[in-house]
């Protein structure tokens, strides 16, 4: 073989190693960035606004309920009191 036809083999081995190594780098840029993007993928459900709303509604529920609860005992008893008072009274007037 003469040197000519050596030279264009040698380039051409040489070329295609280069882009080898090209090929590696983008290869592991595209691992990285996967990477990141299935990292940044795993975040926060986006109906979680809409459920703390409604838990914070729930419980602005739940806090009026006890109070109405708590303001109709009250009512009750004063008029359980109101009865007692009213019985004794007829008894005693007999």
């Amino acid at each position: 073989m003469s040197k000519e036809q050596i030279k264009p083999s040698e380039s051409l081995v040489q070329d295609l190693l280069a882009e080898r190594r090209q090929l590696k780098v983008a290869v592991e840029r595209l691992k990285l960035e996967l990477a990141d993007v299935q990292t940044n993928a795993g975040g926060p459900d986006p109906r979680l606004g809409e459920l703390r709303e409604e838990i914070e509604r729930l419980r602005y529920q739940l806090a009026s309920a006890r109070a109405e609860v708590n303001q109709t005992r009250e009512e009750r008893d004063e008029l359980r009191a109101g009865i007692e008072q009213a019985l004794q009274q007829l008894t005693a007037e007999e």
